[in-house]
Parts: structure tokens; C-alpha cells; sequence
């Protein structure tokens, strides 16, 4: 078994790695796996079944295979690692929609994260930022110049922020300037979000925002997912990567919706 010498140390990590693996490649057998990661065809079993257990894949045919779940893309963990570059470079776009002074909100998007890791450079201050994501809290709350509001709410430790229904009462008895935040996909004149516990919070968003703008990578387009968030034209401005397909900036067109594309720097983000 050639890769052991590459494979990471300890179940925690390998399992990590398996299930990037598994996404990347959308399946996989468990002899491949046993193969590449150097361990015995019941280690990967029981690691399988372990990323099962937490939602991260699924397994089949007898559990020889493992493919990806809808659950494994609201995994916040997976969600840091994915489309860094893309995510950069729409954040650095939504920086100059920023103005000091204003009250903003973010989602708990690792697209928004974005913006609050630029925030966290000071350049913008002074600014209110309104969140109920606990790593954008994490990040920001010792900055200078920011007046951080944090949202509570019902921890959910899958997504590593504050839901229900406490959550949208308080962004109710809110008003930003702008919110920023992002979706699991973009189809037809329309956002969707894989989970119905989270439209409910991002439509209070949209709700109590003086102005909004979807954050997306380009991969989120001409996809589908599960509920309906909300029509595009409540979203006063798209931003998305360069790496958006002609075909599907041009259903953005048909259904006039105002985007600006994003110039990427390539590789992942340097910060």
C-alpha cells in the first residue's frame, strides 16, 4: 500500500480526508480507499461508517461505496475548505460595497466569512456588523472600530451558527444597510437553500435589510436545491466569480438580474 508514507495520522484526520476524497470524486470503493489511505478494508469500514454517522457520506451496495450526501455540503467544516479562491475574490468585490458608518449583516455563509476576514483588517471602521455565525463572531469580536451584534438563537453545531425561531425574531427587530449573503444554489430567477430551517433566517435577512447582495461561486449556478429562498430580484446585486459559465450568466441576463463578475487571483486565497 503505496500511500501509507502520504496518508494523514489518527482516525479524526483520515476520515476528513476520506470524505474530501469522496466528494471530489463523487464515490468510491472501500478497497480504493484502503488503498490509498494504507489501512485494512475494516478500518475504512468502520471510518464509513463513522462519516455516515455524521452525515458526511453515504454508503451503499453493501457499503463497499461511499458518495456524498446533501448534508455533507452543509457541513461548515467542508464548507471552509471549498472554492476559497472564488470566495475571495467575490469578497474582495463586496469590500468596496462597505462604507464606514454603516450597519451590516452577514449570513453564515463561508462566503460572507469572507468579508468579515477583510473586516478584521481594519480598513472599514467604524461599522456595525450583525451576524449568527459564530466563526464570524469568533473572528471579529476583538476588533477595533467594529460594534459586533451577534444573533442568538439555537445553536446549530452543523452549520456552527444560531437558527429557529428566537434567531428570526431578533434580526426582526433589526434595520442594516446592507446584508450580504449567500445560497446553496441559483436557478430560474431564484435562490435555494438545501435546508428548510435556514430559509426562514435568511428571508428575515433579506427582510431587514435596507439593501441585499447574493454571494455565490460560480458552481452554485443553474443548480438546484431542495426550498426556495427567494426570487433573485430581491437581491439588488449578484456577485460571482469569474468562473461562471457563459450559458448561466446568461439566464442571469433573461431573467434581468444585476450581477458583476469577479476577477479570481488563482490557487486558494492567500490570506
Amino acid at each position: 500500500m503505496s500511500s501509507t508514507g502520504n496518508a494523514p495520522q489518527g482516525p479524526a484526520a483520515r476520515q476528513a480526508a476520506m470524505a474530501e476524497r469522496v466528494l471530489a470524486d463523487g464515490s468510491a470503493t472501500a478497497a480504493e480507499l484502503a488503498e490509498h489511505f494504507g489501512v485494512s478494508l475494516m478500518t475504512i469500514h468502520r471510518d464509513l461508517d463513522e462519516l455516515e454517522r455524521q452525515g458526511m457520506v453515504r454508503k451503499f451496495r453493501g457499503g463497499v461505496t461511499a458518495q456524498p450526501s446533501g448534508v455533507f455540503e452543509s457541513n461548515v467544516q467542508y464548507r471552509l475548505k471549498t472554492m476559497r479562491a472564488e470566495k475571495a475574490a467575490v469578497a474582495e468585490h463586496a469590500l468596496g460595497l462597505i462604507e464606514p458608518g454603516m450597519a451590516i449583516m452577514l449570513d453564515d455563509s463561508t462566503s460572507a466569512l469572507e468579508i468579515a476576514r477583510r473586516l478584521r483588517l481594519g480598513e472599514v471602521t467604524p461599522l456595525t456588523v450583525v451576524t449568527n455565525f459564530l466563526e464570524a463572531v469568533n473572528l471579529l469580536a476583538d476588533q477595533r472600530g467594529i460594534h459586533l451584534m451577534a444573533l442568538g438563537g439555537d445553536y446549530d453545531p452543523l452549520h456552527s451558527s444560531f437558527l429557529g425561531v428566537s434567531c428570526v425574531e431578533a434580526i426582526q427587530s433589526l434595520r442594516v444597510d446592507v446584508c450580504f449573503a449567500s445560497t446553496s444554489a441559483v436557478h430560474g430567477g431564484y435562490a435555494y437553500h438545501q435546508e428548510q430551517h435556514i430559509v426562514s433566517v435568511k428571508r428575515a435577512m433579506l427582510d431587514s435589510a435596507a439593501r441585499n447582495v447574493l454571494l455565490i461561486d460560480h458552481t452554485k449556478l443553474a443548480r438546484t436545491a431542495l426550498h426556495r429562498v427567494a426570487p433573485l430580484s430581491r437581491f439588488d446585486l449578484l456577485l460571482v466569480d469569474d468562473g461562471a459559465p457563459a450559458d448561466a450568466l446568461r439566464d442571469l441576463d433573461e431573467h434581468k438580474v444585476r450581477y458583476e463578475v469577479c476577477a479570481t487571483r488563482g490557487g486558494d486565497d492567500p490570506r
